[in-house]
């Protein structure tokens, strides 16, 4: 019988999947500045409070045994925020580079950032290419942290890409689908998003990883990220599971072939 699930998905679940589980979970962490804010503290306050908030989720996944987690951190627009608070956030990213890969490898944890790093410093350029080829072989969790990102640059890369190579004659028109397009993308390899969780009570997903989120479940929880925690991690997991995924299908179908 035909797969119910969508292009890029399999239907070799996980252990993740077949205990109900998403085997990718996509984060918009977002709230730093008001959870600052409510406590007449700084922004960049609440960034550094959000670190522990992101060292507490990186954790819980790897203890549910989510194979894929995308956080998030920084995306293309941010850049138009305060001139201090944006070079806080590249000191921040920097710190956290040096202090916590260490951590992550020894816990098995594979790190990569997507982005456009050009606009970074070479010191951190410097240490995410070291971190990356570090962890590269380690598959107990594979972390990915959007910095410097947009899903539309994402997209747009990747249509250059392939219209570079139809130019060079490597590639015929007709042989761009889908899996051509998602091919050239940041994520490619890696499953499509499975749940979408945004922090804050915003509900939107502001040009984030745009393609992988075709099909996602989207969690929008009041909590401010700072404020995030296992419990808030378990009750999006929780969430989850309620769902039924369809995929385009009728209830019918889908359970016809969940029980084939």
């Amino acid at each position: 019988m035909t797969s119910p699930l969508p292009s890029g998905a399999d239907s070799g679940a996980s252990a993740a999947s077949a205990a109900g589980l998403p085997r990718h979970v996509a984060i918009i962490m977002d709230g730093n500045n008001r959870w600052a804010k409510a406590r007449g503290l700084s922004g960049v306050r609440g960034h550094h409070a959000g670190v522990e908030a992101v060292r507490a989720t990186i954790r819980r996944a790897a203890e549910r045994g989510i194979q894929t987690l995308t956080l998030f951190a920084f995306s293309s627009e941010n850049w138009k925020r305060p001139r201090a608070e944006v070079s806080a956030l590249m000191e921040l990213f920097l710190l956290a580079l040096k202090r916590e890969v260490n951590k992550l490898h020894a816990n098995g944890i594979r790190l990569t950032v997507i982005g456009d790093r050009s606009a970074f410093s070479e010191a951190i350029q410097g240490h995410i290419a070291r971190a990356e080829a570090k962890t590269r072989d380690n598959t107990r969790l594979h972390l990915v942290i959007a910095a410097n990102y947009g899903g539309q640059w994402d997209l747009a890369r990747a249509a250059r890409r392939l219209g570079e190579r139809v130019a060079a004659g490597e590639l015929a028109p007709a042989a761009i689908d889908e899996a051509a397009l998602g091919g050239e993308l940041s994520l490619a390899g890696v499953a499509p998003v499975d749940l979408c969780i945004r922090t804050s009570g915003e509900q939107r997903i502001s040009n984030f990883v745009l393609w992988e989120l075709a099909y996602a479940e989207l969690h929008f929880t009041q909590c401010l990220w700072p404020d995030f925690d296992a419990d808030a991690f378990d009750a999006a997991l929780e969430d989850f599971r309620r769902r039924k995924r369809r995929f385009g299908m009728t209830d019918d179908q889908i359970d016809e072939a969940q029980g084939a």
